[in-house]
């Protein structure tokens, strides 16, 4: 047999096993894909329950009461307690008062004095959720207080004047006070409106004739009223920004000079 015949024949014996060599990378890649397939990625979920505050807002003003209203997404179990938590001076949270749900819906009332706190809602776990807070919220509860709560700064006049404000024992709410001077008088006294943005004045004019009642920032004037022989009026401003105020009475025409009895009120955070 010469060399071209053994040649020729092992073309042919080769042939085959190149056919199958080539057919194998298709068959191994459609194999691979198929087992990505059976061993799918699975990623856990764990059920997420929201809250946040709708509304806060003081509701009463004078006996400082403040309501927070949230909603908590799924609702969960009738009834379940709430907690009002609220940034205390100790850095930490503290509950200061708390609700029941219904629905998704809170409603928490409180009574606090003025401040300006920053405020959540808190929910205890409930399987499958775990426990949830409220994005906080920073707000400034206005109440209203007596306006000699705090000590007078300063008080003068002329004409032997006399600012006399009623002791706690005969007035706790810290808001009386009776002034009164000679005739053709002045008498004044300052106290500090650091944090209040309104003063409520009621005035009873007891002397024997006309006086002046003013609301003083330094020199400027906030406003004023003239007041006839034993009648009474009110006297409110808005003193947003006012850190000293001065109230003042004055004679205009009277027999023995200016008797006031004051009952005034602040709105204030503090």
């Amino acid at each position: 047999m010469g060399v071209r015949p053994i040649l020729a024949l092992l073309a042919v014996l080769t042939l085959p096993l190149s056919g199958c060599a080539a057919s194998a990378v298709p068959a191994e890649s459609a194999m691979a894909v198929q087992d990505a397939h059976e061993v799918p990625s699975v990623a856990a979920t764990t059920p997420v329950r929201t809250v946040k505050i709708t509304s806060i807002k003081t509701t009463d003003a004078t006996k400082g009461v403040l309501t927070v209203v949230g909603q908590i997404t799924p609702a969960p179990v009738a009834r379940s307690r709430v907690s009002l938590q609220r940034w205390s001076g100790a850095r930490k949270w503290e509950e200061i008062g708390y609700g029941v749900t219904a629905g998704t819906s809170i409603t928490i009332p409180r009574k606090l004095p003025g401040s300006i706190r920053t405020y959540r809602l808190s929910i205890g776990a409930q399987a499958p959720y775990a426990a949830a807070v409220s994005p906080t919220v920073r707000f400034s509860h206005y109440v209203y207080r007596g306006i000699f709560k705090k000590p007078l700064l300063a008080a003068g006049g002329k004409g032997h004047p006399q600012f006399n404000v009623v002791p706690v024992s005969e007035g706790p709410r810290r808001a009386e006070a009776e002034v009164l001077a000679d005739k053709a008088g002045v008498v004044w006294g300052e106290v500090d409106t650091t944090g209040c943005r309104w003063v409520r004045t009621w005035l009873g004019n007891i002397t024997d004739g006309t006086i002046r009642a003013s609301l003083l920032n330094g020199n400027k004037l906030v406003g004023t009223v003239d007041m006839k022989q034993e009648s009474e009026t009110w006297l409110n401003r808005d003193i947003l920004g006012v850190n000293r105020l001065r109230l003042q009475i004055a004679d205009v025409k009277s027999g023995y000079g200016p008797i006031v009895a004051i009952d005034a009120l602040l709105l204030c955070t503090n």
